[in-house]
């Protein structure tokens, strides 16, 4: 569990962050989420003490960092930057053995565990723990940077905008890659990010930045459906209704009543019989509705993994849900 206390950084007359308190329960992931310049980055360094804080305390499994030797703190916290950041005379072997190698770890366990990291991202050690930096792609750069972060296990992960410099489609499938990585190895994560549709994706809790100061604290659904402030909502933007629906599964919806008519095609067939859509439980709600109104349908077939019909998921009740329990601060 991190734990943070009224937690100020000042920059000369200029105050970076005012006044910062939450936490963050152990095995979750909270994004620090916000504009430039409103003080998460800051935040997230003065957690390893990167950047010493003005006042206030951090905590981690209830031990003040402030107690603790600093490089021992940082080395026992995992840390992933944008950029990434291998060593680029290094192996990816060699990478991920630095701070095994630097707490004194025999060179067969390091290398190891640098075998097992790369499976646990996905990369298969026989081809890539003697390569280098620049004998890999981006996204894999990004995986091996995870796997690096990872490498002493860490009860703790610190990442500033880890999957900024990698284009859309590339990052999504390495948004997806952590999300299994953190089902597997439970850590407690905090991820600095100013992409609200990444932040709803992968947080179980976020804490939304705005000059210095939170500007409010909670899990992706209360931000996007009882914002406390106009710039909450202004910043969750105005499609942050449909935003809620990747929160919500197929699953959450579905139901055993058959539709009381056949589906028809809406235009192109003449009217012919239409094979229905098909979903999985486990499908965001935002994903199945958007299927849905491109085939112009109104209810899709849901199937479990080995094809046996769960049952119906119908577009009407997509909707109900969108609205359910939802305020706008004033509005």
């Amino acid at each position: 569990m991190i734990q943070i206390d009224n937690l100020n950084k000042k920059f000369g007359s200029i105050t970076a962050v005012e006044d910062v308190s939450f936490k963050v329960e152990e095995g979750q992931i909270c994004v620090l989420l916000g504009p430039s310049g409103c003080g998460k980055t800051t935040t997230l360094k003065m957690i390893n003490r990167l950047i010493p804080p003005t006042s206030g305390t951090v905590r981690i499994a209830g031990r003040d960092t402030a107690e603790l030797d600093s490089v021992t703190l940082k080395r026992s916290i995992g840390y992933v930057i944008q950029q990434v950041g291998l060593f680029p005379n290094m192996t990816v072997e060699e990478n991920i053995c630095v701070v095994p190698n630097l707490l004194g770890w025999d060179k067969a366990r390091s290398r190891k565990r640098a075998a097992e990291l790369l499976e646990v991202v996905a990369l298969e050690p026989s081809k890539f723990l003697q390569r280098y930096p620049c004998e890999l792609s981006g996204g894999q750069q990004q995986r091996i940077g995870v796997a690096r972060a990872l490498a002493a296990d860490p009860p703790v992960m610190l990442m500033d905008e880890p999957f900024g410099a990698i284009d859309p489609i590339n990052r999504e499938v390495i948004q997806d890659e952590f999300m299994r990585i953190q089902r597997q190895v439970n850590k407690t994560v905090l991820f600095v990010s100013h992409d609200i549709d990444e932040a709803v994706k992968m947080a179980d809790c976020i804490a939304l930045f705005h000059n210095g100061r939170i500007e409010q604290f909670g899990t992706p659904d209360d931000l996007l459906a009882r914002p406390n402030s106009e710039f909450v909502a202004n910043f969750m933007g105005g499609d942050r209704i449909m935003k809620r629906l990747c929160l919500l599964r197929a699953a959450d919806v579905v139901c055993m009543n058959p539709p009381r008519e056949q589906m028809q095609v809406v235009g192109g067939n003449g009217g012919s019989l239409h094979t229905p859509l098909i979903v999985k439980p486990n499908d965001d709600l935002r994903q199945v509705l958007s299927q849905l109104l491109g085939r112009g349908q109104q209810w899709a077939l849901c199937n479990d993994s080995d094809g046996r019909m769960v049952g119906y998921v119908y577009q009407a009740d997509i909707l109900a849900r969108l609205v359910e329990n939802t305020t706008t601060a004033g509005h």
